[in-house]
């Protein structure tokens, strides 16, 4: 008979009554009548094409093909025990990892707290955080590279699915003793008469800057050019210009004793989005941290 039929209360059974050398105490032991055990055990029997145990009047003999067998069946029964283990932990969260990649800045002044909330919750998760630049955060959501991303690119694919978190506003950044800190007033267009320091073309955060204020008429020139929203800042600090960045660098410009100014004339905001893939599932783990990001759309961190 074909041994596809094998079940794990057999083999439980097995192993217990091998064990046990006895139906009885067997029972006892998986808290099974006598006759559910002696059951289990023939239709294991049956199944394997075996005979696993001698019975006689008063004695109970292990076969040698059940000598042979009960290693690889307890092996068999703890492995299956490990995946039980297993799924249950990653269900409760007892363990896993999450993987998220995120944007410089809100990798730096914004993710940190909700992995220490998330930390002291589950401490047996692991948090994994890839501090990229803006474009690859769609890129390694879509590769499968990370559960999901935190980023502020236009999501308009098949294949990613985006949550918007929080919006952020555009200001000026600049020294205490610019010039334009000291205007009781300031519009856009005071700005294109001085140094501006920014991304390079392509950004999307520029872009979406840039689109903004075409509409309005105004152009910014930018007169140094640069990657990673830190370098702004200690370019604007060193007094090369100043910077048009999101309120999200409100903890770093402010820290080095930099000035935050709106513009008057007309409000510019960027979007920040937690992208997934649309035909990917999340694992529990993942999909508990991703629940406590869109639920608190990073309150913590509105302007």
């Amino acid at each position: 008979m074909s041994n596809n039929s094998v079940s794990l209360r057999q083999l439980r059974a097995f192993i217990a009554v091998a064990t046990e050398q006895s139906f009885t105490r067997a029972a006892d032991k998986l808290d099974l009548s006598q006759s559910s055990v002696s059951t289990l055990v023939h239709e294991l029997e049956a199944n394997l094409g075996l005979r696993l145990f001698d019975r006689h009047t008063r004695q109970l003999h292990i076969t040698q093909a059940g000598a042979e067998l009960l290693p690889m069946m307890k092996k068999a029964v703890s492995d299956i025990d490990s995946v039980i283990l297993s799924s249950s932990e990653l269900k409760t969260l007892g363990r896993g990892r999450v993987s998220i990649a995120a944007s410089s800045v809100q990798a730096a002044l914004v993710l940190p707290y909700y992995i220490k909330q998330f930390a002291l919750d589950y401490p047996d998760v692991k948090v994994e955080l890839h501090d990229v630049a803006e474009h690859q955060v769609t890129k390694m959501v879509s590769s499968g590279e990370v559960d999901f991303g935190i980023g502020t690119e236009s999501v308009n694919r098949p294949d990613l699915t985006a949550y918007l978190l929080s919006t952020d506003a555009f200001v000026v950044v600049m020294r205490a003793d610019h010039a334009l800190a000291h205007k009781r007033v300031l519009r856009w267009r005071d700005l294109t008469d001085v140094p501006v320091i920014g991304p390079h073309a392509g950004n999307p955060i520029r872009d979406r800057l840039d689109q903004a204020l075409a509409i309005e008429g105004v152009t910014l020139s930018r007169l140094y050019e640069v990657y990673l929203p830190l370098t702004m800042v200690g370019m604007v600090e060193a007094g090369l210009g100043v910077a048009v960045m999101s309120t999200a660098l409100t903890k770093l410009a402010t820290g080095l004793g930099l000035v935050m100014r709106n513009l008057a004339d007309f409000d510019v905001r960027r979007e920040v989005s937690l992208i997934t893939h649309a035909d990917r599932s999340l694992s529990p783990t993942a999909q508990r941290f991703r629940d406590i990001l869109i639920r608190s759309r990073f309150e913590a961190f509105q302007d």
